[in-house]
């Protein structure tokens, strides 16, 4: 028999299949990792079996394989046919597709698997004898603590681990150590898997579902092998018991299932209520685990000790077997969008996927992307609707404030007046507070007032943050940090000031309005440890806080019954960035941190959720709708304007980015890919009488110019989406592959970000 392999080197001249022959004494089957004989010095490489066969084409001698690297396949049937399409979707090697499918450190071998240290009571022992050589003839003992080590075991009359002897008997290692030298104990062990959670939970009842759930739950079990839906409900409507309820009935048919969710921070929350429901057989995936923990977790469930996978956009790939739901809560978030090659959407990822396996689809919001919706009218996903909170619990009372009049009346500080008020009256209630900004330090930037000097990252064209608890300047794109000068470098004016305020300034001035307030912080700079997200969400559901202030973590996903009021301290920062989704992405983050509040109906209470929108563009639809809780409306508004002024999902846009040391190099490349690419669209639309469906070609500065000393150049293609679209991106993709230009960072389709 012989393999057909893919080596684990992402390099374009080995993007291709590789016979090798299969040893008589080995089991090699397509999925498995092997380890082969590669290039003229034979040097064993890893490689993914990709098929089987009884014979070759070469038309030369193969070489055999030398071993498979584990005893079972990593790769599913399904996980193969996903990587393939992955290679072709987004324009990668297949090994690079492959690798998104197994834990990074089991390459290589640089992950092993837990091993617990147990002894034991050697087998015909004479225990009194030997007990009798480790005393003196006084009868104290020789060595106290191997004595005592010896007394345990024998006790006991079992196996013990040894981290569980060191717990009774300080230092006991080194006695253990010396009783195996000796002849007395045999060591032995057994493997185990590594606990993630570092937290024990009671397996819950599931509640009596409404009416709009069961509808949802029934439409989901009973619907076609590959179907996708839409589930919009309303902050609050219970979208993840419906979640729970479609896993339960997927299990009970022997089916497996993931649950994607967009933040780490929501990662122990949601983890935790999966794991009230299904026990042990949740398993958890996400960047913040430990390598062995990364690892173990993904073993679990390729080995069918965890059918359930909960975890961020990577767990798309995990190996569940019998795969047959997947769910993408908050399926609106970019995040589901990898920056990193492959570039792959989540979204469209999970829908191929349950195609190969024959599962369905579920995309959970309240504010669905546009595509998604207009999809779901269309007919192409299902729509399911959950339009009120459940319990009969209101939506939230939404106020904007107008922060232009508040500043035109003497109130120049952070929170308006009836933010200022209504949370003082929280606080006296007894209730909790989640004060939202999605900018993390202290001030935006700092700037001379005599000269005008703006402190700027002098590896990266942004102005850089201030952080005042270590009194720095830091560059949030790059890293670089830098003591607040005490004089301006222009001008050496000592008059310099911050302007805009980050999550750290409104910390400040809430302790200076209520005095004694307890209140936590959540963005980037409290979060660096691996449990940081659990520690905090855990310290203020138990009430050990009054407020919460953080950034986008703090907005979605939260069910926090205590809290009664939201503040946005400023709904611009998004609004009017460079990007044509700045509005629909304003308008959803605000809708997820309104619906944070009053989302439980407590004994004796009627108090409705409250939540403040400061802002200096309250007539701005996104922010006026926002508030009303009116998707549907914002919906037919955006998608109108999309349609009529060509941007997705009507247009299709494509960014070629140059980065180079050299400016000018920089400039010259992205004007030199500029005309080569409306040449070869030119061509390739000609044909079709198509030429007009190139909307727009031009090449510029990034608008971030410089990031990391690097200078970034980029070329904007916009082109009509029509059924020659994909002419023009194939040939965008021959162009990018054939230019081998140091600095050229490939072609991107549709990028989340344009900056």
């Amino acid at each position: 028999m012989f393999a057909k392999i893919i080596v684990d080197i992402a390099n374009s001249n080995v993007d291709r299949l590789f016979t090798y022959s299969i040893p008589n004494e080995l089991d090699v089957r397509p999925g498995h990792r092997v380890l082969v004989p590669f290039g003229r010095g034979n040097k064993p490489t890893e490689g993914f079996v990709i098929e089987v066969c009884p014979e070759y084409e070469t038309g030369f001698p193969v070489k055999p394989l030398i071993r498979t690297m584990e005893p079972y396949t990593c790769l599913l049937e399904d996980q193969l046919e996903l990587a393939k399409w992955i290679q072709k979707a987004y324009h990668c090697t297949l090994c690079d597709a492959l690798r998104l499918m197994i834990p990074a450190q089991l390459r290589g071998s640089r992950v092993k698997e837990k091993t617990v240290r147990t002894v034991r009571i050697a087998e015909g022992l004479d225990a009194e004898a030997f007990r009798a050589s480790l005393l003196k003839k006084d009868g104290c003992p020789r060595s106290p603590k191997q004595l005592e080590v010896f007394d345990m075991l024998v006790k006991t009359g079992a196996p013990m681990e040894v981290s569980d002897l060191s717990a009774y008997i300080p230092n006991a290692a080194a006695a253990v150590s010396a009783l195996i030298k000796k002849g007395c104990l045999t060591e032995e062990g057994f493997v185990t898997f590594r606990d993630p959670f570092g937290n024990k939970v009671e397996r819950d009842i599931p509640p009596e579902l409404t009416k709009a759930q069961k509808s949802a739950v029934e439409a989901i079990s009973e619907g076609d092998e590959g179907s996708v839906f839409l589930l919009h409900g309303v902050t609050g409507s219970g979208k993840t018991e419906v979640y729970l309820n479609a896993i339960s009935r997927v299990l009970e048919e022997g089916g497996g299932a993931i649950v994607l969710v967009p933040e780490i921070s929501l990662t122990p929350q949601t983890t935790d209520r999966f794991r009230r429901r299904f026990g042990d057989t949740v398993a958890v995936m996400h960047s913040h685990l430990g390598v062995g923990e990364r690892y173990d977790e993904w073993r679990r469930l390729r080995l069918g000790k965890a059918r359930v996978v909960v975890g961020a956009r990577s767990a798309v790939f995990a190996p569940v077997e019998n795969l047959k739901l997947i769910i993408i809560d908050e399926e609106h978030e970019p995040s589901y969008r990898s920056e990193s090659k492959p570039e792959y959407s989540a979204d469209e990822t999970a829908i191929r996927r349950v195609r190969l396996s024959h599962g369905k689809l579920v995309l959970g919001s309240a504010t669905p992307q546009l595509i998604s919706y207009l999809r779901a009218k269309q007919g192409a996903y299902k729509l399911l609707s959950l339009p009120e909170r459940i319990n009969g619990i209101p939506m939230p009372n939404v106020e904007i404030v107008d922060m232009r009049r508040e500043f035109a009346s003497g109130n120049n500080g952070i929170f308006s007046r009836s933010l200022s008020e209504k949370l003082k009256q929280t606080i006296e209630n007894g209730d909790q507070a989640i004060l939202f900004l999605n900018r993390r330090g202290y001030s935006h930037h700092g700037e001379c007032r005599a000269c005008g000097f703006v402190f700027t990252c002098p590896h990266c064209d942004v102005a850089m943050t201030y952080h005042k608890f270590d009194d720095s300047l830091r560059c949030h794109y790059c890293g670089y940090s830098v003591r607040v000068p005490q004089k301006c470098p222009s001008c050496g004016s000592r008059y310099i000031k911050y302007t805009g305020i980050g999550t750290q300034q409104v910390e400040e001035q809430l302790k200076e309005l209520i005095p004694g307030v307890r209140c936590l912080r959540m963005d980037t700079d409290t979060t660096g440890g691996k449990t940081s997200h659990r520690d905090i969400l855990d310290e203020f559901t138990a009430g050990n806080a009054d407020v919460l202030i953080g950034t986008q973590m703090v907005a979605k996903g939260l069910d926090i019954p205590n809290v009664t009021l939201v503040g946005v301290v400023f709904a611009d920062s998004s609004l009017f960035h460079s990007d044509f989704r700045s509005g629909e992405r304003t308008f959803q983050l605000l809708t997820q941190v309104a619906g944070r509040a009053g989302r439980a109906m407590r004994e004796g209470s009627d108090l409705q959720g409250r939540v403040v929108i400061q802002t200096n563009a309250p007539e701005h639809r996104a922010v006026r709708l926002a508030a009303v809780h009116d998707y549907k409306s914002f919906f037919d508004l955006e998608i109108r304007d999309r349609a009529h002024t060509l941007f997705p999902p009507f247009a299709v846009f494509a960014r070629a980015l140059f980065e180079c040391a050299d400016e000018k190099r920089a400039a010259e490349l992205a004007s030199e890919f500029s005309e080569a690419a409306e040449k070869t669209i030119a061509e390739t639309l000609k044909p079709h009488d198509a030429l007009n469906e190139l909307l727009f070609i031009g090449w510029g500065p990034a608008p971030i110019r410089k990031r990391d000393d690097l200078f970034r150049y980029s070329v904007i293609i916009k082109l009509a989406r029509t059924k020659h679209t994909s002419l023009a991106v194939n040939a965008l993709w021959e162009l990018s592959d054939s230019n081998r230009t140091d600095g050229f960072r490939g072609v991107e389709i549709n990028p989340t970000d344009l900056l």
